[in-house]
């Protein structure tokens, strides 16, 4: 039997663990998967970095973690930690604190990296492969798009726009989709000097991560998730407004009513609708397919290389 694997993402807003096996045709089977939102990016600063409260909850999740490593006999693993921990000024002081208390060695990658392999993890869980993808992987601190042709990245960018960042930092709508659009301007005024907008023609547009997973959620009425009915779901740009204009009138707690709505995401998700339809509005997408595969299945393919 083959020796089981581990990834964990640790995210600026959700902690994961995945625990699975490569198959021969390169793909991600599951033995055991686990998520925490530990809103480690809540109360971020510029001046402290990550606060105690973060660090808190962060180190019970990934001590847990520790615990079903252990209890699987995993062989091999790789931790990787995104936007919080790479901009926090404590980032290295936090990263020394995890292996001190769990043993788990966390390598902090940069936008770019995080935008490759989550294209990786995405092609493990996609039904059909079109000539080109435009992924966009909405976070907690940070948003990353690859354009890729193939399995190729042609192009791939971190921007500042991450939910909790939004949600913390600019509190209503307006103000949201200001520093949206502003930077969205950005980055498709340097595709279009790159001569790459020609590839959206032929792009399918994906969205993975807990936004688009939620909306997929949410427009299945789903009360019980089920990551496999939820992977390659197809949202009209039509739909998410709706659900977008269902969600904005009501408060965080009675969105938790809503069927599909995970709890930990309700302040946020106001944020997430917006970065999504400004993105499928600003480079002309009517549809979005929604991949519960991502950056943590990408880690495990990427164990081996380690």
């Amino acid at each position: 039997m083959q020796h089981l694997l581990a990834a964990i993402d640790l995210g600026t807003n959700t902690a994961r663990l995945l625990i699975g096996r490569l198959q021969p045709d390169g793909t991600v089977q599951p033995v055991y998967i686990s998520r925490q939102i530990t809103r480690l990016g809540g109360g971020f600063t510029r001046e402290s970095g990550i606060s105690n409260e973060a660090r808190s909850r962060t180190l019970a999740a990934l001590r847990d973690f520790a615990t079903e490593m252990r209890r699987h006999d995993v062989q091999r693993s790789r931790a990787v930690a995104t936007s919080a921990v790479r901009d926090a000024i404590n980032g290295p002081d936090f990263c020394r604190e995890v292996f001190d208390t769990t043993g788990i060695k966390l390598d902090v990658i940069d936008g770019e990296e995080e935008g490759r392999l989550t294209l990786r993890g995405v092609l493990a869980g996609i039904d059909e492969r079109p000539a080109s993808l435009f992924v966009f992987d909405v976070g907690g601190g940070s948003t990353e798009y690859t354009l890729s042709h193939g399995e190729t990245a042609l192009f791939t960018r971190s921007l500042p726009l991450g939910v909790v960042r939004l949600t913390e930092g600019k509190g209503e709508s307006g103000a949201m989709t200001d520093k949206i659009d502003r930077e969205l301007a950005t980055l498709r005024g340097e595709m279009e000097r790159r001569s790459l907008l020609d590839h959206l023609d032929k792009a399918v547009l994906v969205g993975t991560a807990g936004t688009a997973t939620t909306l997929a959620a949410i427009s299945m009425g789903m009360v019980d998730y089920d990551y496999r009915r939820v992977n390659n779901h197809v949202l009209t740009r039509a739909e998410i407004s709706s659900i977008f204009q269902q969600l904005l009138p009501l408060s965080p707690a009675e969105r938790l009513m809503v069927p599909g709505m995970e709890k930990g995401r309700e302040d946020l998700i106001i944020a997430g609708c917006l970065l999504t339809l400004r993105t499928m509005e600003l480079f002309c997408f009517d549809r979005m397919k929604v991949s519960d595969f991502g950056l943590l299945e990408g880690v495990l393919m990427s164990v081996h290389e380690q």
